[in-house]
């Protein structure tokens, strides 16, 4: 486990130095690109996901120069706008917003307004609002363009100390225990890095699936990041099950990297056999099967016909039927 102590965003002292630089460069990006008018178009501007310096100049220009801001939540973008002195209007668009918000921020556009669209932190669109209003807009051939900046996933990826040069961000997990397994098989044989997000309450069984499903990977668990209580703990997927378990959900907002299959070969029929009946004891066949075939890399064809005849041995009489 490694922790990084960092200013919290909304400390004192992180808002008193971003403030304070907002009143010393009251334009940013001054000079006569300041005074033209900001380009017509739908600007998708990344925030800070948690200390408020860790924005770009060209993120802070663009949302002062826009016409209107459509914010995940208006009050947490007030946070952030309050601190580098900008006062743009702001207006609500996030995942249960109606068809009307989104053709009111289109009417804008067409009519050719700067609008900045931002989430309550990181990247808009990466598991966040927006990505009915960018198609809408690109369907119109409405001006779309996106000021990259911070982001969870990739900030965990980059602290996790696994393989980054192939990934997937797969998002939350479903929150049944049955689905969850289901789309940690349909990931597991990626030769990739897997990163989701995941609430805290559901961590230490989210972590349990993962290792029954995909074996005894490395994998991290990052929180807090870019805050005063940034922790990255890092081991095998079941460790960190255990721990989660007996410490208790944690605080923050929270990604879990996991490392993609090891190259260990194809297990012998002795180890395929023993895998199977252990999966068989817990799960229906069907989900026996892919459980190892995607820890073992072996054909699911092969891996069930195989576990059919484990199963038939066992007693079980689970035959697909039945299950």
């Amino acid at each position: 486990m490694s922790a990084k102590p960092r200013d919290h965003p909304y400390s004192s002292r992180s808002a008193e130095t971003s403030e304070g630089s907002a009143r010393s460069k009251p334009q940013a990006g001054a000079g006569t690109a300041q005074e033209e008018p900001l380009a017509a178009g739908l600007y998708l501007v990344s925030t800070p996901i948690g200390n408020l310096s860790d924005i770009t100049l060209r993120a802070l220009e663009v949302l002062r120069r826009a016409k209107r801001i459509a914010c995940e939540d208006t009050r947490t973008t007030r946070k952030l706008l309050s601190a580098h002195g900008i006062a743009t209007p702001t207006t609500a668009y996030h995942d249960h917003s109606d068809a009307r918000a989104r053709e009111s921020l289109l009417r804008e556009l067409r009519a050719g307004a700067a609008i900045a669209l931002v989430s309550d932190a990181g990247t808009p669109l990466v598991s966040d609002p927006g990505f009915k209003l960018v198609r809408d807009a690109l369907a119109e051939d409405l001006p779309v363009t996106s000021l990259p900046g911070p982001s969870a996933p990739l900030a965990a990826l980059s602290l996790s100390g696994l393989p980054s040069d192939r990934f997937l961000f797969a998002g939350f997990l479903p929150p049944k225990a049955g689905a969850r397994r289901k789309s940690l098989q349909e990931v597991g044989a990626l030769q990739a890095s897997l990163l989701f997000l995941e609430a805290a309450p559901r961590l230490a069984a989210s972590l349990a699936d993962m290792a029954e499903v995909l074996g005894p990977r490395q994998a991290a668990v990052a929180r807090e990041l870019t805050k005063l209580h940034e922790e990255v703990r890092r081991g095998a997927l079941n460790d960190l099950a255990d721990h989660y378990a007996a410490a208790g959900p944690p605080r923050g907002e929270i990604v879990v990297v996991v490392g993609p299959p090891e190259e260990s070969g194809a297990p012998d029929a002795a180890d395929l056999d023993s895998q199977l009946r252990s999966a068989l004891r817990g799960s229906s066949l069907r989900d026996a099967a892919a459980i190892v075939a995607a820890a073992s890399g072996l054909p699911k064809r092969q891996v069930y016909a195989r576990a059919l005849e484990l199963s038939k041995e066992m007693g079980e009489g689970n035959s697909e039927e039945e299950r």
